[in-house]
This record gives C-alpha cells, sequence and structure tokens, in this order.
C-alpha cells in the first residue's frame, strides 16, 4: 500500500494539515532535504505527531511533496493553451516553469533517489505526467500549426534535459533562457498549418 494516499477521505481540518504540510515540506526539502520534521511541522503549525500520522518516516514525506510539486506543474500546462497565442508559445512558457522547477528541486534528487530508489515507481509515474503534459501541448501546437508534427513529449523532455543541466552561475537564466528558445525552434522548425 501506498502511504503517501489516504485510505478514506479526511476531514476538513486533516486535509488543511496535510496540504499545509506538503506545501512547507516541499519548500524546505528543496532548500536542504536533511530538514528536521519537527521544523516541518513546526513551520506547518502542527505538532509532530500530526505529521507522523499523515506521514509515517522522511520517505513518505519527500515522496509525496515531490509528487503534489510535479502534479502542480503538469497541471498547469493545459492552463497555458488559453487560445490567445500559438501553443508553441504555451509550450515554451511551460517549459521554462519546468526548468524553474527543476532547479529549485537539485537538492532532493539524492535525497529522493535514496528513499525510493533510482528504479522506482515514483520515477516512473511522475516522468509519465511531465511526458503527457508536454504531450498536452504538443497536441495543441499540432493542431494550430506551431509545432512540427513529428515531435513527441518524450523527446522534447530528452532535450529539455540538457537545459535544466546548466551549471549554476550568474549567467544561468541567461543560458537556460537561450537554449529553451534553442529547442523551441526545432519545434517550429517544418511547422504547418493547422491540421
Amino acid at each position: 500500500m501506498d502511504v503517501t494516499t489516504p485510505v478514506k477521505p479526511l476531514r476538513a481540518d486533516a486535509a488543511r494539515n496535510r496540504a499545509r504540510l506538503l506545501e512547507v515540506a516541499a519548500t524546505l526539502l528543496a532548500q536542504d532535504a536533511e530538514t528536521p520534521l519537527e521544523t516541518i511541522a513546526q513551520q506547518a503549525g502542527v505538532g509532530i505527531g500530526t505529521l507522523y500520522r499523515h506521514f509515517p518516516e522522511r520517505g513518505a514525506l519527500l515522496a509525496a511533496a515531490y509528487r503534489q510539486e510535479v502534479a502542480a506543474l503538469c497541471d498547469a500546462a493545459p492552463a497555458l493553451l488559453d487560445g490567445e497565442r500559438p501553443a508553441v508559445e504555451a509550450l515554451r512558457e511551460w517549459m521554462g516553469r519546468f526548468v524553474r522547477y527543476a532547479a529549485t528541486k537539485r537538492g532532493m534528487g539524492p535525497a529522493l533517489r535514496a528513499v525510493a530508489g533510482s528504479d522506482s515507481s515514483l520515477f516512473a509515474e511522475t516522468r509519465a505526467r511531465i511526458v503527457e503534459a508536454i504531450d498536452v501541448l504538443l497536441a495543441a501546437g499540432r493542431a494550430d500549426g506551431s509545432v512540427r508534427p513529428d515531435v513527441d513529449g518524450e523527446q522534447v523532455l530528452l532535450a529539455m534535459g540538457g537545459v535544466w543541466n546548466v551549471p549554476d552561475s550568474d549567467a544561468w537564466a541567461d543560458r537556460v533562457r537561450g537554449l529553451l528558445d534553442l529547442v523551441v525552434d526545432g519545434l517550429r522548425y517544418g511547422a504547418g498549418t493547422p491540421a
């Protein structure tokens, strides 16, 4: 059984506590994956017992915070397709959000791998959600003619892999912006008329 998924619906106050714990955990664990659980509970405004009722151990909290952050990122993809701009521009904005998200979560990576293992269903599940979000944006781009027809979400995710691995420096934002523009130019190349 997945310890991060409640078995029965939570009372309203318990749901608020869980949501607040995840919000605080995502912020603090991104800064320092070894943040004491007591600190997370305190900043969330709950007792340590409440934290442990929702997340019986650090790994469960870390995995749940990661899943929630990826879900929020992926859920934003359809909302960017507002119809007022070409879908490729919505994709570019989403890619920028993804890279900023990935950069802020770098500190969580080793802790997540230690908890879940590199071949964990956690990573397969979140990767599938990310590819699905990209595919939604690509489909809209193919429909409005702003994206080439022969690219899929997996390819775009692989192309973005190089972008979020840009080393930290004062020029990080400019380098990332330039690389994302290069990826988007490649997605526009050969784009046709709306399907």
